[in-house]
């Protein structure tokens, strides 16, 4: 076993949080020693912009601080230190430039990830930022020591200060698997147990919906939770939905099947006809056309959102155009169980709030910081995550330079 006595600032986690802590450490000056399990940094963060990396959010800072819920609080000030409009103005210097979509999320140019960290990575290699691959934290030895298993055996690491960033539970095969919580359990840090969030759910499709729409997009809809609602698009898998709308709703959908054993959700399939017009139009005679052929000609409704529609048991709604009226606008959906956490976005619950200071300080444990997805914060996609990971990796950063600059005075 190797033993390394290191004055450094030690980070843990070389996803977003981790990485916005370091950039502020050694733009000041600090040593730091950054180790990450992968072989490579920011494996999350490069999966989130595959299909078009959403930073941030544009939308004005009370709204967006409403995302983060009942975290909101906590938060607020942590976000607004770092808010979207300097977290786009930290891209360009590091030359990416970035738009705002028609949706309010905010976007590098090019969609992609991956030139943003390069540019990132070169900076704070610039800078002495020190990274360590392949080295998995195993918790501290009696002594506080940090543990890790490296390709070359066990590593002892004696830290300064130490800035755990290993994420949450989701997406295990990247880099984020939760293993984390057992050795701060252990260390008397309080923990709320780790949820799926912005996840998909579960559904008990009839075989012909599976066999015939699986895969399929259900564009143009309005969900609703307990009176929130989102729209968008969602996909229809094998085993149920997946996608914005549903994501957005995930945290309320997940906790009332937590709490209740099922989940009921609302579709409206025609957000743009109004239910009065959706019953002058269904009462049109039919003749000897089909359902199918009048639903299509009058409403607009075909293939899956058709179908969803006779997924429930009540079919005597077909032959009632206000009743079926009220189903189109209305149709009740019963949510069975999410999906895995391994599957998620991303994961509510962590490190409470009770345990950590203003500074997100560990109260139990001298000179150990938290931040990014270990704390216990949950935020729909839209540029919210990605936000206050940089947010709470920058107040770190703050923190732990202050700290270093009155211990050296």
């Amino acid at each position: 076993m190797t033993d390394k006595n290191n004055q450094s600032v030690a980070i843990i986690g070389g996803g977003p949080a981790g990485l916005m802590a370091a950039d502020v450490l050694c733009a000041k000056g600090v040593s730091v020693d950054l180790y990450d399990s992968m072989p490579s940094l920011g494996r999350k963060f490069l999966m989130a912009g595959k299909s078009g990396l959403n930073l941030t959010h544009a939308e004005a800072f009370d709204a967006f601080s409403e995302r983060f819920v009942e975290s909101k609080s906590f938060l607020a000030p942590i976000l607004d230190a770092f808010p979207p409009s300097a977290i786009r103005a930290w891209a360009t210097n590091l030359g990416v430039e970035t738009f705002v979509g028609t949706s309010g999320r905010v976007f590098p140019t090019e969609m992609k990830a991956a030139p943003l960290l390069r540019a990132w990575l070169r900076q704070l290699r610039a800078n002495g930022l020190q990274i360590h691959v392949r080295h998995k934290w195993m918790g501290w030895d009696k002594d506080g020591g940090l543990m890790f298993d490296t390709p070359d055996g066990s590593l002892q690491v004696r830290s300064c200060i130490t800035i755990l960033a290993l994420g949450g539970a989701s997406w295990p095969k990247l880099g984020s698997d939760g293993a984390w919580v057992e050795w701060l359990c252990s260390g008397n840090v309080s923990v709320a147990p780790l949820k799926p969030a912005n996840c998909g759910f579960e559904v008990d499709w009839s075989d012909h919906l599976r066999q015939h729409f699986q895969g399929q997009p259900l564009k143009g809809i309005t969900m609703t939770a307990q009176g929130q609602k989102a729209g968008g698009e969602c996909m229809v898998t094998d085993y149920g939905l997946e996608g914005g709308p549903i994501y957005v709703l995930s945290g309320i959908l997940r906790d009332t099947l937590e709490r209740d054993g099922s989940a009921n959700l609302e579709i409206d399939l025609t957000p743009d006809i109004d239910e009065a017009s959706l019953v002058q139009r269904l009462s049109r005679p039919r003749g000897k056309k089909s359902m199918a052929t009048h639903l299509k000609r009058t409403v607009g409704l075909s293939g899956i959102k058709s179908a969803l529609l006779y997924e429930g048991d009540d079919r005597s709604a077909f032959n009632n155009s206000v009743r079926l009226a009220g189903l189109i606008k209305a149709l009740p959906l019963a949510l069975r169980r999410t999906r895995p956490i391994a599957e998620a976005i991303s994961t509510a619950g962590g490190v409470t709030w009770s345990d950590i200071t203003e500074s997100l300080e560990l109260k139990s444990m001298d000179n150990v910081y938290v931040a990014g997805e270990m704390l216990d914060w949950d935020a729909p996609t839209g540029g919210y995550l990605l936000s206050a990971c940089f947010a709470t990796g920058k107040w770190v950063g703050e923190a732990v330079t202050q700290k270093l600059s009155f211990v050296s005075d």
